[in-house]
């Protein structure tokens, strides 16, 4: 009997990429398919091509860690949230154009592009949601109502509405017309985790949300270890995933509960999320169930998934420093179960025609973990369990084993600074001009590209607004700014030298004043002198000295 359609067709890893050095926050796929950014609890974006002869991208100047990264829909931006209170818009090239503005009081949790690119959403500890415009990152509005840290918000398809979630165990969901809070639904609880004798301290927040394409039905999942979907017109729960993703392991540490979900496929067919026990789970919520189990991160939770915009691929990050793209080949399955029927009845049918027949399908398909590697299929899997009811949780189908055995080589990686208006970056080549190219050399296989520490990452700041100059301009630009700051110390020595004459014209001035009034004085005295024939007389003689000052009165007085 020949290999089965569900034995061909599992995930298979196609590029593993490594250059940070800490918990991977969020990944996001460039829509033209050509990238991938990551952002890390270790300051730095990372921006990934899948060309395997092109370099990554490490974008620095964060102070905090990144939280959230978000490619626009034309890809020609790329938004990055931080615990400093800062976002970011990224140019994603080599040159890593910069444009930085200060959005909350307080950390930020997640930004998100609208859907036609015109507005950027912002969430933050500071317990607000800020909506930007992305032109000139004008602010907008900002949405107030929950009463704790808003972790997790994102747009509606049509972006007119926002969901939102929170520390306070909340998911709000808000009209942007009228800027009010539509409804607010408290079935995060956290009871799942005191049925299982977790301590609920801090267990019961909300950690992700995301908004159903067909805009009518939003999903939520917390610490609680719960994912929940509400259809928004009625307001209902339509399904839930009670223990979605379990405890961490004995030896990761304490926590439970999922860190993320992300809807994907053409239609959202799928729900991918991660959580606390390490593994990425793929839910079928057309029939509401578990789809797949995948285990391809190791030494800790997982911790970031999404889609890719048409569904075939998928990409995870976790707590192991590594990004790792997958095939879904979701879609795959669904046509060669029809091609599986067809082949059944067809077969069916000759039997009948003639009891000696014999027909059997034979599939083709090779499994890809990598552009250069062939990966042998994996062993047969039992079939899908009985489907169950809206709401409820069937086993899993494959835990699909680690992909890491053979890992990927490691791209080049180019550390990017920013533009040529950063004040710091001034400084830095005014005091030592660019001595060469800052690409960096190929490594070997399989090795982790070293990366400063990010204390020691220079921090910069840029016009509001994303400027791309040629290297000639540039150059002229900073030889411009070289004199400016020769000039500007020529003009303080002048002003300095300006300012102690002018102390002097002012002492001599007073001097002058004084000589002027004692000559006055004494014209006056001989004059009324000369009109009373008094010249000669010495009593009168002695009364043609000046007045004593105020000091020569007093000396005299007391003589």
């Amino acid at each position: 009997m020949g290999p089965s359609y569900l034995q061909l067709q599992d995930p298979t890893l196609e590029r593993s990429f490594r250059g940070h050095k800490d918990v991977i926050t969020s990944v996001s796929f460039k829509p033209s398919m050509t990238q991938l950014a990551s952002g890390s609890m270790d300051h730095s974006v990372m921006v990934w091509n899948f060309k395997p002869q092109l370099r990554a991208f490490r974008f620095v100047g964060h102070k905090g860690p990144v939280t959230n990264v978000d490619f626009s829909p034309s890809g020609a931006l790329l938004a990055s949230s931080s615990r400093d209170q800062t976002v970011r818009l990224w140019t994603p090239n080599v040159k890593g154009d910069v444009t930085v503005f200060k959005a909350h009081t307080s950390s930020v949790r997640t930004v998100q592009f609208s859907h036609d690119g015109s507005s950027l959403l912002t969430s933050s500890d500071d317990k607000t949601i800020k909506v930007w415009s992305t032109h000139r990152t004008k602010f907008q509005h900002t949405l107030s109502g929950h009463l704790n840290w808003v972790r997790t918000a994102k747009w509606s398809p049509d972006s007119r509405m926002i969901v939102s979630g929170s520390d306070d165990k909340t998911v709000k969901l808000w009209d942007l017309s009228s800027k009010n809070c539509l409804k607010t639904y408290w079935d995060h609880t956290g009871i799942e985790a005191v049925k299982t004798r977790i301590s609920n301290r801090g267990i019961s927040m909300v950690s992700s949300v995301a908004f159903h394409p067909g805009g009518t039905v939003v999903a939520s999942a917390s610490t609680d270890r719960s994912i929940k979907l509400f259809d928004i017109r009625t307001h209902r729960l339509i399904q839930h995933y009670g223990d979605a993703h379990g405890a961490a392991q004995p030896d990761q540490g304490s926590g439970a509960g999922v860190h993320s979900i992300a809807f994907g496929g053409p239609a959202g067919e799928w729900l991918i999320s991660t959580g606390w026990d390490g593994v990425v789970k793929i839910w079928d919520v057309k029939e509401g169930h578990l789809f797949y189990t995948l285990h391809g991160h190791k030494n800790g939770p997982t911790t970031a998934a999404t889609f890719s915009p048409q569904g075939d691929y998928f990409a995870t990050g976790g707590s192991d420093s590594q990004v790792m793209v997958w095939k879904s080949n979701f879609d795959s399955i669904a046509r060669m179960v029809e091609e599986d029927e067809r082949a059944k009845e067809q077969a069916a049918s000759q039997r009948r025609k003639s009891p000696h027949s014999h027909s059997q399908p034979v599939y083709q398909h090779t499994l890809y973990t990598e552009p250069t590697r062939t990966r042998t299929s994996s062993p047969l899997r039992p079939a899908l369990p009985p489907k169950t009811a809206s709401g409820g949780i069937a086993t899993h189908r494959k835990q699909t084993e680690s992909a890491t055995t053979h890992p990927p080589p490691a791209p080049a990686i180019v550390d990017v600074g920013t533009s040529i208006f950063a004040e710091q970056d001034l400084e830095e080549r005014v005091a030592a001009p660019p001595t060469g190219s800052t690409r960096t050399s190929p490594i070997k296989r399989g090795m982790a590209i070293p990366a400063s520490h990010p204390q020691d990452q220079p921090s910069f700041s840029a016009p509001l607004e994303v400027r791309t100059i040629p290297d000639e301009l540039a150059s002229t630009l900073q030889h411009i700014v070289r004199q400016v700051d020769v000039l500007t110390q020529t003009m303080s020595i002048l002003e300095s030298r300006l300012t102690m004459n002018e102390d002097r014209v002012v002492d001599m001035s007073q001097r002058f004043g004084e000589a002027v009034d004692r000559i006055e004085w004494m014209a006056s005295k001989l004059a009324s002198s000369n009109s009373t024939g008094t010249a000669g007389n010495p009593a009168h003689m002695e009364n043609l000295n000046p007045p004593p000052s105020s000091s020569n009165a007093v000396a005299g007085e007391a003589s």
